[in-house]
């Protein structure tokens, strides 16, 4: 399933909506600057002249442009401090084909120091070739399956999620459909990223996640998605989508705990976690002109409305969002949930 974020400088595009998840890359920064100093073996590719960085699902900007330079200026200093020539650096930006790359390549920073190039296609299978990269980073974007299991859309099933567009309130079955889905998803990211990245190359996920032990139903972006399903749901009572389009849309997102992550690394093999943290995630804020509910939906809108489109057609998503503006305003969530940001650190190992 591809459906990018929204693209272009519009009041609704995720460059101007995305400060939520600009938040996690900022509060991991200084991960970042240690995972490198401590976990970067460059004596392994020194004698390249070029260190390969990729941000995996980058969407439009700005935040990868921001991701990739932290990025390169602790590479950088790490070279430096062991005697080494600064390498040339050369990121890959990629995302799905329908990704809004021109909007992306036109906000490059004019003053940056690597070269640019992008790479569409999923993450979820091989874009590169072997053993080319030296650091990969994917943040806000290990949380999209591939596909909504299919068995939550099948009238046949024990896990028909009937009425419900996500998994968080559903019943196990459900939940089990979307874990399993997960891990197939993750089992596939890790084999394409073992191929693609070299012996002692870095991969960072930074992912909203859910606390071990914590259920579904109580973490924020999961409960933001019950809000919103409420939101169709009023729609079909007012009879401008029918119950059965609601049926049969599920949002292909999954939000995995610790011990999830961990356990789709030790299937795969090829990686060791070199470090696991649990970062607090912060709420969207408002402003004196607009509330945090209407920030909130508008950057579920930036990143959702190409999907809802597509099943339920344009004509909705003005008052669809309206709606969940006003039930976050009218909400406890904020104060009431939980929720955590992962910072996982992979070095890829050599293996048998």
């Amino acid at each position: 399933m591809a459906y990018p974020m929204n693209g272009g400088n519009g009041q609704y595009s995720y460059s101007n909506n995305s400060s939520f998840q600009r938040g996690a890359i900022h509060a991991t920064k200084e991960l970042i600057n240690e995972a490198i100093a401590e976990n970067l073996d460059i004596k392994n590719f020194s004698s390249s002249n070029t260190f390969r960085v990729s941000d995996l699902g980058c969407s439009v900007g700005p935040n990868t442009f921001v991701a990739v330079q932290n990025i390169i200026d602790a590479v950088k200093l790490k070279y430096q401090s062991q005697g080494h020539r600064t390498p040339e650096f050369q990121v890959f930006f990629n995302d799905h084909a329908l990704n809004d790359f021109n909007t992306l390549f036109t906000s490059l920073p004019p003053d940056r120091l690597y070269y640019a190039a992008g790479v569409p296609g999923s993450f979820h299978s091989r874009i590169f070739p072997s053993a080319c990269l030296h650091f990969v980073i994917i943040s806000y974007a290990l949380q999209c399956l591939s596909r909504v299991p299919k068995e939550v859309l099948d009238k046949t099933s024990p896990a028909y999620n009937k009425g419900r567009i996500h998994y968080s309130n559903s019943s196990d079955k459900v939940v089990e459909a979307y874990a399993a889905q997960y891990a197939k998803d993750m089992e596939c990211f890790l084999n394409a990223r073992a191929q693609e990245v070299v012996c002692g190359g870095l991969v960072a996920i930074i992912v909203p996640g859910r606390p071990n032990g914590i259920p579904h139903s109580q973490i924020f972006v999961n409960m933001g998605s019950e809000l919103l399903g409420s939101c169709l749901l009023d729609m079909v009572q007012k009879g401008i989508i029918s119950e059965e389009k609601v049926d049969s849309f599920n949002l292909p997102i999954y939000f995995a705990s610790p011990q999830e992550v961990e356990a789709a690394v030790e299937r795969n093999g090829c990686f060791h976690i070199e470090r696991m943290e649990i970062v607090p995630q912060e709420r969207p804020s408002g402003n004196s002109s607009t509330s945090r509910g209407k920030v909130t939906s508008s950057i579920m809108r930036a990143g959702m409305s190409g999907i809802i489109k597509e099943h339920f057609g344009e004509e909705i998503i003005d008052e669809l969002f309206d709606a969940l503006h006003k039930k976050f305003d009218e909400s406890s969530l904020f104060e009431s949930s939980n929720g955590t940001n992962m910072f996982v650190l992979l070095k890829r190992i050599a293996t048998i």
